[in-house]
């Protein structure tokens, strides 16, 4: 059974991605930042995602944000940097600047996360040919948005054929790079075979055919719908009247 966020319209789980990235992108102060990562985490909490929202997170959001914070820390040289040892050094201003940056990616990166992860994309194309967006270009933007998770369970399963094989896919780095290389030549080309039959296949049913076509499955807003959509563009109002934080 689906959560009662996941059936909100598309476009209303937008405005709140927008609301978080603009009250992001316009704020100075990291405590902002952190606030707008909460919501998204009470966000995901409330949708039951929280458990993939988390491991998501650590296993792309913060493996970044860690990268960003050595970096400016201990890299990158600035005018108050104390040597440590060899190149590596340390730095007040960097440590401030990864704090506001890092801060900054956080809040927005987890937005997006929780959108994708409440919403399918059978929602998304469903909303876009409700606001009669073209169908080639819906074909492309849903086409683009299932291309990650498509590469991954297909990488997944050229893995797996070549340790059936016999071929070592698990070990150090340099066993790992050497499985990796050959496996992409067929992932290649498979997701090219796999692009050619999607446009045969919608071709077949008359995807180009210059004619009004019904859809099997529509979407409504709601009069929350409506209310979130307000409460948003009152919040947005409220916050750069009030001056960006």
């Amino acid at each position: 059974m689906a959560n009662p966020i996941e059936k909100w319209y598309p476009s209303t789980k937008l405005m709140i991605v927008l609301t978080i990235i603009i009250s992001s992108m316009f704020s100075t102060i990291p405590p902002v930042q952190y606030v707008l990562f909460g919501v998204a985490l009470l966000l995901s909490l409330c949708s039951g995602k929280i458990g993939r929202f988390l491991t998501t997170f650590f296993k792309s959001i913060f493996i970044i944000v860690l990268f960003i914070f050595l970096v400016q820390v201990f890299i990158v040289k600035n005018e108050d940097s104390q040597p440590i040892w060899w190149f590596i050094s340390y730095s007040q201003i960097g440590l401030d600047t990864s704090i506001g940056l890092s801060s900054r990616i956080v809040a927005i990166s987890s937005i997006i996360i929780w959108f994708f992860q409440v919403t399918s994309v059978k929602d998304i194309v469903a909303a876009l040919e409700k606001a009669r967006i073209p169908k080639k270009v819906t074909f492309v933007i849903s086409a683009t948005i299932q291309l990650v998770p498509q590469m991954t369970k297909l990488s997944q399963t050229i893995t797996d054929a070549q340790r059936a094989r016999g071929i070592e896919t698990e070990g150090s780095v340099l066993v790992r790079m050497k499985a990796f290389i050959p496996m992409m030549g067929p992932l290649v080309l498979t997701s090219i075979q796999q692009t050619d039959e999607r446009v045969l296949t919608l071709e077949a049913r008359g995807f180009s055919a210059p004619i009004k076509k019904t859809a099997y499955y529509s979407m409504k807003k709601t009069a929350l719908d409506y209310l979130i959509v307000v409460v948003c563009l009152l919040g947005l109002v409220a916050y750069f009247i009030g001056g960006p934080l």
